[in-house]
């Protein structure tokens, strides 16, 4: 990230509030948005009426509110928008960094009470992450980062988050943040699935290895760890790739950690050479 005062860095999106634009090519200077609804079908002529993923990188250098997004039916009838479910891979992490996902009432009457009753510290559930670990969040899933951490992000092309709880923190003036209380009551799952089984699935390459961390209705993630020179192929409608550590090469253009692009549905295979990390969100 560009500096330590950046929170968010929308890497690859066509949402309203960051658009991206496209860096060179015969569509350099067009924004995604345009060019996702002008030339469908460098996209698998997909019928989202707008390009649906977004990815991010997330610094936290302070606790951040916890938070909780909707599933469409309830973003589409509420706030004309698509719901989120989203997920996280954490490229670093210092030590004892913590980060919040799910609660632990049983009930929506004991979720409540513990809203009535201010207390967070036994409602919420918090626990310490480390470099490499990956995080799939459904909507309805309290989730908050923590101080200490950088998050890869990948996620439905949303921006519908309510503010659960910000810790009671005041501004200069004395006022503390906006919650979106009622609608976090509304949308939170109840009780929270704390036993999430992580199945993820590794594939040896011919130069080094892909991981799968999540293939669901919204998104697919790989995350490839390349040593040398591998053929990756693209069955995908597009995939949004995001170069996370190293440098080498793609189709013969240099690439290193920080460049993000995406690979349009003509292209059935590309050529990655090099030692780098290459993380792939696709439908």
């Amino acid at each position: 990230l560009p500096s330590d005062k950046v929170g968010e860095y929308w890497a690859i999106s066509a949402h309203p509030h960051g658009v991206s634009t496209v860096k060179n090519g015969v569509y350099q200077g067009q924004k995604l948005d345009d060019l996702y609804a002008e030339h469908r079908d460098l996209f698998g002529n997909r019928p989202e009426p707008v390009f649906p993923l977004l990815t991010k990188i997330l610094d936290a250098n302070d606790w951040l509110s916890v938070q909780v997004h909707p599933d469409d039916q309830y973003g589409l009838a509420h706030e004309n928008s698509l719901g989120k479910t989203e997920c996280w891979y954490v490229l670093q992490a210092d030590e004892g960094t913590k980060m919040v996902m799910g609660h632990h009432a049983q009930t929506r009457e004991e979720f409540v009470k513990a809203i009535e009753e201010d207390d967070y510290d036994h409602l919420l559930n918090s626990f310490e992450i480390n470099r490499g670990d990956f995080f799939y969040i459904p909507s309805g899933t309290l989730h908050a980062i923590c101080s200490g951490s950088l998050i890869y992000e990948a996620q439905q092309s949303s921006d519908i988050t309510y503010r659960f709880y910000d810790y009671h923190r005041k501004d200069k003036e004395g006022k503390e943040r906006q919650l979106h209380v009622q609608q976090s009551i509304d949308v939170t799952n109840v009780p929270a699935n704390l036993e999430v089984n992580q199945l993820f699935v590794n594939t040896h390459l011919d130069h080094g290895s892909k991981t799968t961390y999540v293939e669901s209705e919204f998104f697919k993630v790989d995350c490839y760890r390349l040593t040398g020179e591998n053929i990756i192929k693209n069955n995908h409608p597009f995939q949004m790739v995001s170069i996370l550590d190293g440098e080498g090469t793609m189709n013969g253009d240099e690439v290193k950690k920080g460049d993000h692009f995406i690979v349009c549905s003509d292209q059935k295979e590309v050529i990655y050479d090099g030692t780098m990390t290459v993380m792939i969100c696709t439908l």
